[in-house]
């Protein structure tokens, strides 16, 4: 994790200490969202069957898509970051 002191010091880089933070908090966003599909669906299957069963696998499939999507989008940043710190080691290996 970060201490205190780091966000006040620009010598460390915070955003890869809470991205995973970040992660479990978007997909409980993206569960949540999942969730209220699920129950739109089964109140709409009182009105129409196969447009709630529509409406049910619509959510579970945007489900499984947004935590993907949550995944690719937080590797990407945390790619980001491991370039820096490499491309700074190679940058302090070329100064000896």
């Amino acid at each position: 994790m970060f201490n205190f002191n780091d966000l006040f010091q620009w010598e460390r880089f915070i955003t890869p200490s809470i991205i995973k933070i970040f992660y479990w908090l978007a997909v409980g966003v993206v569960c949540l969202y999942g969730l209220v599909g699920v129950v739109t669906s089964l109140s709409l299957m009182l009105s129409s069957v196969i447009a709630g069963l529509i409406t049910l696998i619509a959510s579970l499939v945007g489900v499984a898509v947004g935590v993907i999507f949550v995944r690719i989008i937080c590797e990407f940043i945390l790619i980001v970051f491991r370039m820096n710190e490499h491309l700074g080691a190679i940058r302090n290996r070329g100064e000896m």
